[in-house]
């Protein structure tokens, strides 16, 4: 183990490597979330899968020697809390309702949202560009969008759902992709274990200060202690709160936005195919022709 982990630091493509078993991590933690989603409420359970990482990431931390509040200045440990909140309270929970609504194949669809809107941001805030091809990849990820929220094929959530479920997820990849970019800059100068969890941290803690004054708290709270959930909660929580998060953190580190997202994006295609075979969800030819044009449309979109 200690040689891969040299192998990966010393290796030129270690973003890249990062990046794609971020999106492997992340398929299988997506169909975990999905079967927790059952009987947990994504606010439950993004309460969870939070602290739960936090947790691991300070052990982590603590065996590797790593300071867990290095002094740096105050503005970054805010802007740490900002992205938190943005992409762990609100993009986190915005996702598991949309993942409840859609299911994991579809929800493979909404994610492809994601470059468009790294590049989006990359462009207005650090500088990265747009060209043709990319808008060209939009229009692709908007048509299977579009295509999916209008067919009447069966298989299908109902239409409600559906468009409610589109909408939510399309919340969740903007606030999403606004809290990774916005600390880019930070992440390049920084440990990413360190970002990681305080951004994880930022949004356990949000979800625990607002928990106390929603309507349903008991109703939120009282599966967590269930041992039956915990079966699909934990290893969910591990590989989706830790291992990918880690990994598609120090991916965005040591590489570009636009060559990690695209290599982020591979989760839409794995997400399909292990939701077809472990949640035996329907394989209809909308659903695969709109992961066809939105996972292509990703493609041209980070690498335009």
């Amino acid at each position: 183990m200690a040689g891969l982990f040299e192998i990966l630091q010393n290796s030129p493509l270690r973003g890249e490597i990062l990046s794609v078993a971020a999106a492997i991590t992340w398929a299988v933690a997506v169909l975990l979330f999905r079967v927790s989603g059952r009987t947990v409420h994504p606010i439950g359970l993004n309460l969870f899968k939070s602290f739960f990482s936090v947790v691991l990431l300070v052990l982590t931390m603590l065996v590797l020697s790593e300071p867990l509040l290095p002094k740096t200045a105050w503005q970054d440990y805010a802007l740490l809390g900002l992205s938190g909140f943005i992409g762990i309270t609100l993009s986190d929970t915005l996702f598991f309702q949309c993942l409840n609504l859609l299911g994991a194949s579809l929800t493979a669809v909404v994610d492809c949202l994601y470059s468009p809107f790294v590049i989006l941001f990359s462009f207005l805030f650090i500088g990265e560009r747009l060209n043709a091809r990319q808008l060209l990849g939009v229009a692709l990820i908007l048509s299977a969008l579009v295509q999916i929220s209008r067919s009447r094929e069966k298989g299908l959530p109902p239409r409600k759902n559906l468009l409610l479920g589109i909408g939510l997820g399309t919340l969740a990849m903007v606030t999403l992709a606004a809290s990774i970019v916005m600390v880019k800059p930070l992440l390049a100068r920084s440990p990413v274990l360190w970002v990681t969890l305080w951004r994880m941290a930022a949004g356990g803690i949000a979800l625990l200060i607002f928990l106390p004054f929603h309507p349903r708290r008991l109703q939120i709270s009282r599966p967590l202690v269930s041992s039956a959930n915990w079966r699909s909660m934990v290893p969910g929580a591990f590989l989706g709160g830790y291992i990918a998060l880690v990994a598609w953190m120090a991916g965005m580190k040591y590489t570009l936005a636009s060559i990690a997202a695209p290599l982020n994006q591979l989760n839409s295609i794995f997400i399909f195919v292990l939701a077809a075979i472990f949640l035996k969800e329907k394989v209809t030819k909308g659903k695969l022709a709109a992961v066809a044009l939105a996972t292509v449309g990703a493609f041209l979109v980070s690498w335009g």
